[in-house]
């Protein structure tokens, strides 16, 4: 049986729009400012916006355990979205949406997935509150590491699970 996650992330990020989204649109970078981002290899290019393309990801949170997925991108309306589908040991979808408010970068991150793998389907039952706040210091890395690449001011971070 799979276990399935639903998180919405927002940060708040005292940075211009653009530069915010070509940091989070330009995954192959993560790993230098995002902790926890240890590897981002393209499989396949896709379009002229990137629709199509394919990345290979592997994590590494707070827990003692590697995790890899690859994401194909669906959707993609520049400064506005990126969406896309993942599939590996975890399937589901991720969404980016940018927007402004005053003088911040609004990032709200929709990540719904489910488990893939036997062992975590096993003890998601019992571990689903450890993958909860893994996820949350994922995110909470990823808040810090681009508002330090950006020179910008962390206004913001909030992980709700649904």
């Amino acid at each position: 049986m799979t276990k399935e996650f639903r998180f919405v992330t927002e940060w708040q990020i005292t940075a211009p729009l653009v530069e915010v989204c070509n940091a989070i649109t330009h995954c192959l970078d993560w790993p230098l400012w995002w902790e926890g981002v240890e590897e981002v290899k393209q499989l396949s290019a896709g379009d002229h916006n990137g629709i199509g393309s394919v990345h290979h990801f592997v994590w590494k949170g707070r827990i003692p355990y590697r995790f890899s997925f690859d994401m194909l991108v669906t959707n993609y309306t520049p400064l506005v979205f990126l969406e896309g589908q993942a599939s590996g040991e975890i399937i589901g979808t991720g969404r980016w949406d940018f927007s402004r408010r005053d003088d911040a970068t609004i990032v709200r991150y929709q990540w719904q997935v489910r488990t893939n793998r036997l062992w975590m389907n096993l003890i998601a039952p019992i571990a689903a509150p450890i993958f909860r706040w893994n996820h949350h210091q994922v995110m909470k890395q990823g808040a810090s590491g681009i508002a330090n690449l950006l020179n910008a001011d962390l206004k913001y971070v909030c992980t709700l699970t649904l």
